[in-house]
């Protein structure tokens, strides 16, 4: 499944753009602002958006999927329940970090560990990583090897676990357990920053590899 990369907001967070080069459906996993901008990919490369994916309710995540899904009639799908209070939220994280107002919402689907998402004729499969926030989700689209792990993960890093509800030991979990034996080859994008691999992060990630853990 191709996919493009946009940085959007003041936190240059990754939204991922994909899309099913058979039937040219498409999803945006964490619309977290500049909406004019995403629809103006979506036209560029003349998608049929159809859904709306989040990995978590944080405001540069998720902070234009409401306003999207209201204005194309697409539903928004994620996190984990986990996150709700999260989404009540959004007024009050985007008065704090000076975003656009912003909604409080419910999505049209909640997701579990182990459902799954289509996008046309490609299927995402539904990781519960709960860590950064308890709702957190992966999606892992199997046949290509590549994840979109939120914040969950990220090249030489990991997610925060001092927000409300986050958890250290919760996130080291969800990495070494769920996405690692998805194998070394699985590319990830990352909610912030370049791509890496899971092998890359395995032998040289200074919080989670393998070497840290005493795993090696």
């Amino acid at each position: 499944m191709p996919y493009l990369t946009i940085p959007v907001t003041p936190f240059e967070q990754n939204c991922s753009l994909l899309w099913c080069e058979q039937t040219r459906a498409a999803a945006l996993i964490d619309a977290g602002g500049e909406a004019e901008r995403l629809l103006a990919a979506v036209a560029q490369h003349d998608l049929r958006l159809e859904k709306l994916l989040l990995t978590h309710a944080h405001l540069d995540h998720c902070g234009a999927a409401l306003t999207l899904s209201q204005r194309l009639g697409i539903p928004i799908i994620g996190p984990h329940q986990g996150d709700a209070f999260w989404l009540a939220q959004l007024p009050e994280q985007a008065q704090m970090f000076g975003f656009p107002p912003a909604a409080a919402f419910t999505p049209d689907q909640w997701l579990n560990d182990g459902d799954t998402v289509q996008v046309g004729e490609t299927v995402l499969e539904v990781l519960h990583c709960p860590g950064h926030t308890p709702g957190h989700v992966v999606f892992f689209d199997r046949a290509e090897g590549v994840a979109f792990v939120g914040d969950v993960l990220f090249a030489g890093s990991i997610g925060r676990t001092d927000f409300p509800q986050g958890n250290h030991a919760d996130l080291i979990r969800a990495i070494r357990d769920k996405l690692f034996p998805l194998g070394d080859a699985v590319r990830f994008v990352p909610g912030h920053g370049p791509e890496s691999t899971f092998g890359r992060e395995r032998d040289s990630n200074p919080y989670v590899g393998d070497a840290t853990l005493g795993r090696a």
